[in-house]
């Protein structure tokens, strides 16, 4: 599992790496006329049998003269081959590279293709999709890294002076722990003034996230610290002169590599779902910013998505993504330290 778990975590994160390219049209294009389309088909077969390439029929739009809905028909009139390497909607890949080079699309961007559907605006969600797991994924590892490094540090320096070092640092962390995740970071969040950037935004939103991230990896630092301080290869170092930074960053933290890794990779669920959690209260990450989490505060009337499920698609995005982070953890943490079952 933990190696299925790598793959997958491979190509979602080979998506979101070049998500203008992979995306059928640019995320934030939207039409109005073409809103809440249902998931096309690609289809094989016609009337006349096995065609190839694959196709998708055309959509018709029409309107109850009773109740005004929208609703949508095949039109088998219309058939739109699928091609690959099309040319479709300009983009600027990680805003440096011009191009307009699509992995898939209609044949001569003809027609609408939405495997996944569209949303309230008519914007294609398997772009959207795909461009919010760059956002969603990434922000998860930055998260954990700054969780990692004041981890490491305070946890570090507690189990290496004790004291009242370790007094003051382990009350800390249990105030930390006491107060209820999110609306700690609801409130953190809250702070952050709306009329800024999204690069701000994004920037922010990863810190509020790691102010309290830090505190598990904290803690088993500071016990493998008080661990590791008596040993003789740390009492060997002390006598030939080491500095006390020394002795932590080249002595004491390789030690307990292993754990390190495994930690990080079972951290970024936690930051992933908090990043979720935050967009869908409208605390997080807002429009026009692209992240799965952004994606599921549309669906949070129940009539929406009662009319449109495939709102749904970005939850199910991030149930595998940490399925997938945790298989991984699991097997990094057997492999790390195999004679613990």
């Amino acid at each position: 599992m933990a190696l299925v778990g790598t793959g997958v975590l491979g190509i979602f994160y080979l998506l979101g790496m070049f998500s203008e390219f992979f995306s059928p049209y640019d995320p934030l294009k939207f039409d109005r006329t073409l809103i809440f389309v249902p998931p096309q088909r690609i289809r094989l077969r016609d009337e006349d049998g096995f065609h190839w390439p694959p196709f998708v029929y055309g959509i018709d739009m029409q309107r109850d003269p009773d109740t005004l809905d929208i609703t949508y028909a095949i039109d088998t009139e219309k058939k739109y081959p699928i091609k690959l390497l099309v040319h479709g909607d300009p983009y600027k890949m990680w805003g440096l590279f011009e191009g307009d080079l699509h992995l898939i699309g209609t044949e001569g961007n003809a027609g609408p293709l939405f495997l996944m559907g569209t949303d309230r605006m008519g914007r294609d969600m398997l772009s959207r999709v795909i461009t919010g797991g760059r956002i969603s994924l990434s922000i998860g590892l930055v998260g954990v890294f700054l969780s990692l490094f004041l981890g490491i540090l305070i946890g570090g320096l507690s189990g290496y002076y004790g004291g009242t070092v370790d007094t003051l640092t382990q009350r800390l962390i249990e105030f930390l722990r006491s107060i209820p995740h999110i609306p700690l970071w609801m409130a953190l969040s809250a702070a952050v003034p709306p009329f800024w950037s999204p690069v701000k935004i994004y920037f922010i939103t990863t810190i509020v996230l790691s102010v309290i991230g830090w505190t598990d990896i904290a803690r088993v630092v500071r016990g493998r610290f008080l661990a590791l301080r008596e040993e003789d290869f740390v009492m060997a170092a002390k006598l030939v002169g080491s500095s006390e930074l020394r002795i932590v960053m080249q002595h004491m933290v390789p030690s307990f590599y292993s754990y390190i890794i495994a930690s990080i990779t079972l951290a970024v669920p936690h930051m992933i779902l908090g990043e979720t959690a935050l967009s869908f209260l409208g605390v997080g990450l807002r429009e026009p910013v692209v992240s799965w989490g952004v994606l599921l505060s549309e669906a949070q009337m129940l009539s929406t998505v009662a009319e449109a499920p495939w709102l749904l698609m970005p939850g199910i995005a991030i149930v595998i993504s940490v399925l997938s982070l945790n298989f991984v953890g699991d097997g990094l943490r057997d492999a790390a330290d195999p004679y613990v079952i």
